[in-house]
């Protein structure tokens, strides 16, 4: 019993030690696990939710995800398998949006989330409630004060590192991907974004941005990029090297995915809109896609074998009574 009882005080300090280890993506090892389709609910003003699903994001005190439609009538709450969990609407009063062009989602946690609009750029934080309204205008920053149109913030991701930061894309005519700080209130809070881009965005070599998720929670100052225009998926770091890269140009080919995530595990969520075609899956369904690494990364391999070999010299030394 002695043996047992210390065998699992190790295995437990081993999995703490691995919730802080540095998780590597490689988009290499990963390949399509599942693909379920998504509700469309009902707002209360209407308006169908759910949709053109346009940005998607993991709640990692929740276990579950949280997905927007570009119609920007609400969020909705879901499992890691695509099951309805909640629904919350939007109200747009006073924001300023005309087209609610809901493109951008982040998860804060504590149920604290930031959607982004497209055209005006701003950034909306809310608390999730279930069945509720989240008045927008009550708490937002402008990260730009630049009305760019339908060609404007693609995605927004949130940095939990150093206090948190937040990294967003822009569609293209230009591309750019930014990086700073923002601050939200009824006035419009502040923002530390620069004008000039984090790196040259041609150096990935995509023709478009729509969606980015940083790696921050997983240790890593690396990015998640996410291109439509290019049908990839790929890894940067923060001066532009490309890392990794994953096609999906035969993954719903006739679906348009324009979210991307990460869980806590390393599993990758996208969300795809429904119909763009009469081939494309789902019907009116809007599309959830898990990516799932095929093997362990490096450092998981390194911790497996750590735990082993310490639990093998535990075992070792009981047998000879040492």
């Amino acid at each position: 019993m002695k043996l047992v009882k210390t065998v699992f005080a190790i295995s437990a300090l081993l999995v703490m030690a691995n919730a802080h280890a540095t998780v590597s993506v490689n988009l290499n090892n990963y390949f399509v696990s599942a693909t379920y389709g998504l509700d469309i609910l009902n707002g209360t003003s209407g308006g169908i939710s759910g949709l053109e699903a346009s940005a998607v994001t993991f709640a990692f005190d929740r276990n579950s995800l949280f997905f927007v439609g570009d119609e920007g009538t609400g969020v909705i709450e879901t499992s890691l398998t695509g099951q309805t969990l909640g629904y919350m609407n939007f109200d747009w009063t006073g924001t300023g949006s005309t087209n609610n062009d809901a493109e951008g989602l982040t998860y804060l946690g504590g149920g604290v989330l930031v959607v982004g609009e497209e055209r005006l750029q701003d950034a909306y934080q809310f608390t999730f409630s279930n069945g509720g309204t989240a008045t927008l205008a009550d708490n937002y920053a402008s990260i730009s004060d630049t009305f760019v149109g339908n060609n404007g913030m693609e995605g927004i991701s949130y940095d939990p590192r150093n206090g948190g930061s937040f990294v967003t894309v822009k569609q293209q005519l230009p591309l750019g991907i930014y990086s700073g700080e923002l601050t939200f209130s009824s006035s419009g809070g502040t923002s530390t974004f620069p004008t000039t881009s984090l790196f040259d965005p041609t150096l990935l070599g995509l023709s478009s941005f729509s969606d980015v998720q940083t790696l921050g929670a997983l240790g890593s100052d690396d990015l998640l990029i996410l291109s439509l225009g290019s049908n990839k998926l790929v890894t940067s770091d923060r001066t532009g090297n490309l890392l990794s890269s994953f096609d999906l140009s035969n993954v719903l080919p006739n679906n348009a995915i324009e979210g991307a995530t990460i869980g806590s595990d390393g599993t990758i969520y996208l969300v795809a809109e429904q119909i763009q075609n009469s081939f494309a899956l789902g019907g009116d369904k809007s599309q959830l896609i898990v990516l799932t690494a095929a093997i362990p990364e490096a450092n998981t391999y390194a911790m497996m074998l750590a735990g082993l070999g310490v639990i093998g010299f535990v075992m070792k030394r009981k047998k000879l009574n040492l």
